[in-house]
């Protein structure tokens, strides 16, 4: 797949917070045009200087694995924590062109606008491929909630400075909720839907879940 160009990686600190705050006035929280057909999920590992990502792409009505894509390289950017995207992004746009299925929708092993600057690693992404994302974090980066209710499929809003920024998802009964936020071009309520459809018996999603997995698996083959 071909990816839009947006900026460079080799910059400063007030920069990034450039390009983030220019990013955050162009996004689109809005509904999807319909129900998806091909999803993709994204998960990263870094340990040092190493990096892996992983692109699994499903068909979303049969929950079908149908393709694993992945890419490994070195990295020279440090982890600044806000500015995670700056990290992540090179060795995701590796994978992403490597990748031969397209998906509708990609889901990220992360933040999207739940972000202070309102540009997690989903949010950013989607510039860059012109493609609706969510993002599926495991924990809370900012932001004040309600505890939803211990039955899967309860939630809460996620507030930040009064504003709705994410969803705070039981997708097990009784256990912790993930955080789920709108990355770009798709609203809260097709982000809650389409990562139910993929909550089956685990706390995690299938959709970024199997993409953990193999990056696990290849984490574990060895030095890169």
């Amino acid at each position: 797949m071909k990816y839009k160009k947006i900026h460079s990686f080799d910059l400063s600190r007030k920069e990034m917070v450039n390009i983030q705050n220019t990013l955050a006035q162009q996004v689109e929280i809005v509904p999807y045009k319909s129900l998806p057909r091909v999803v993709s999920g994204v998960d990263l590992y870094f340990q040092a200087n190493k990096a892996i990502a992983v692109i699994t792409t499903f068909d979303y009505r049969s929950l079908s694995l149908i393709d694993v894509t992945w890419a490994t390289d070195f990295v020279k950017t440090s982890y600044i924590p806000g500015f995670l995207a700056f990290r992540e992004l090179p060795i995701f746009l590796k994978a992403w062109e490597k990748l031969q299925i397209e998906p509708e929708i990609v889901f990220f092993d992360g933040q999207g606008y739940a972000h202070p600057r309102r540009m997690g690693l989903a949010t950013h992404a989607s510039f860059f491929i012109e493609k609706p994302t969510i993002g599926i974090a495991k924990s809370k980066l900012i932001g004040d909630y309600v505890e939803p209710g211990y039955k899967k499929g309860d939630y809460s809003f996620l507030y930040h400075k009064n504003e709705k920024i994410g969803i705070v998802l039981r997708t097990k009964d009784k256990v912790k909720p993930i955080f789920i936020s709108p990355g770009n071009w798709i609203d809260f309520r097709d982000s809650l839907e389409y990562t139910l459809n993929f909550c089956t018996k685990y706390r995690i999603p299938e959709i970024t879940r199997i993409a953990h997995l193999y990056t696990q698996n290849l984490k574990e083959r060895g030095p890169l």
